[in-house]
């Protein structure tokens, strides 16, 4: 189940990290520190996504 989860966190944290960034520029947040944060928190809250997400899967079939 790690090798599932580990190729769904590289798309699933990127997507998260680019969401995040884009919330923090629309609510003006435009600096590089409250960039890199939102980028740092997507990367964050996309472990438990993937592992939810590869258990399902296995879950599946």
């Amino acid at each position: 189940m790690l090798r599932i989860a580990s190729l769904i966190y590289t798309v699933a944290s990127s997507t998260l990290m680019g969401i995040f960034i884009v919330i923090a520029l629309t609510a003006g947040y435009d600096t590089l520190r409250y960039v890199v944060i939102a980028a740092a928190v997507g990367a964050v809250v996309a472990i438990p996504v993937s592992y939810y997400i590869a258990k399902a899967i296995k879950e599946m079939g």
